[in-house]
């Protein structure tokens, strides 16, 4: 019987199992004859390139909240040993587990598709959400600068936009977050799983700690651009806990709003989450899987559309009225406008012709 490899220094996953739609099945295991610096040794980042040809996703979904996104990478380096997106390595041939977080995906020509979808006579402005999969801000970026070229685009465009991160990352850009929110037009929502960096370092090991994602969103108020804090996901028996204590150093630091998602481990994500458990919170496995079930009408996961996102029963009850108390405690209920749709506009090319009624 195989064993759960030993943690790996700076990476979330514990094995590296095939892809579900892979016909030869491969897995590493512990056979014994493990070196002892083994957890030193860190796993190499490989980055190619994905030529896309378009680059504005849509969903039907009545869950997320949007039904445009933009996903400047695919795989994710902070290693998030929750992320809902793990199963989509699966659709390159890849691993859901180590592959996802140390084979990293990247789409250079994003800006261009985007000024070109934008462009079309037939578009029709919606807002758009910058990262609904995976991190747009994740350590790439400070080299690739794709989602920097993304918000340049929506900003010429006059484009409303949202972005979510966990990432402080994103205080680099706020030259163009700052001014594209005195136009309504931007949005930005980090994300807060635990106030323990301990906890933190090993569930999300190469995201920023959560004391520079609170210094985030403190930069980001100040700038005026408008902040949700999301307190996501919220494990029971393990971070469910803190959210209270997040909401109010969240609020403390100027975030205008608040959302949570309960834990959702659909397809491989289960068995990855389960390894992690029994390695890095062996004294917690055991009831954290029995909380997750008894939110999920005793299964690991429930995909239904309604339930997905927040669970059933008494657990997610009791979930739903303290955040919803805590939210409107520490004045995260206040809401915001719609984006503003109409500014958009088509700007003018290089050598193009001015409108006769512009």
């Amino acid at each position: 019987m195989s064993q759960t490899a030993p943690p790996m220094r700076g990476r979330g996953a514990r094995s590296n199992a095939s892809g579900r739609y892979e016909s030869e099945v491969r897995e590493a295991f512990d056979d014994g004859w493990t070196r002892d610096d083994a957890e030193a040794t860190p796993l190499r980042t490989e980055v190619s390139v994905e030529r896309a040809r378009r680059i504005i996703s849509h969903n039907d979904s009545p869950d997320v909240g949007f039904s445009a996104s933009i996903n400047p990478y695919r795989g994710c380096e902070h290693g998030c040993i929750y992320c809902y997106a793990r199963p989509s390595h699966a659709y390159m041939g890849l691993s859901p587990g180590l592959d996802f977080e140390s084979r990293i995906f990247v789409k250079p020509d994003a800006a261009r598709l985007l000024e070109r979808e934008l462009s079309r006579p037939s578009y029709k402005p919606e807002l758009i959400h910058i990262g609904g999969n995976t991190d747009p801000y994740q350590p790439q970026e400070r080299t690739q600068r794709i989602t920097r070229g993304v918000i340049e685009v929506m900003l010429r465009f006059r484009h409303p936009f949202s972005v979510i991160t966990k990432s402080a990352l994103v205080v680099r850009d706020l030259d163009l977050l700052a001014e594209a929110a005195t136009m309504n037009l931007a949005r930005v929502a980090i994300s807060v799983t635990t106030l323990d960096r301990k906890l933190a370092r090993s569930m999300e090991p190469r995201a920023a700690t959560p004391a520079k994602r609170l210094d985030a969103i403190a930069r980001l108020a100040a700038a005026g651009v408008p902040v949700t804090v999301m307190f996501a996901p919220a494990i029971p028996g393990l971070n469910d806990h803190e959210m209270e204590a997040v909401l109010e150093r969240a609020a403390g630091a100027g975030a205008s709003g608040a959302g949570y998602v309960v834990l959702r481990l659909p397809l491989e994500i289960k068995d990855l989450f389960r390894e992690w458990l029994d390695t890095g919170q062996p004294d917690r496995a055991r009831r954290v899987m029995s909380l997750v079930r008894q939110m999920r009408g005793g299964k690991d996961y429930d995909m239904a559309w309604g339930r997905r996102m927040r669970g059933e029963g008494p657990i997610a009850d009791l979930l739903s009225i303290r955040f919803k108390a805590a939210r409107r405690r520490y004045g995260l209920d206040r809401g915001w406008p719609p984006a503003d749709l109409s500014r958009f506009r088509v700007p003018l090319q290089a050598g193009g012709q001015l409108d006769l009624f512009g």
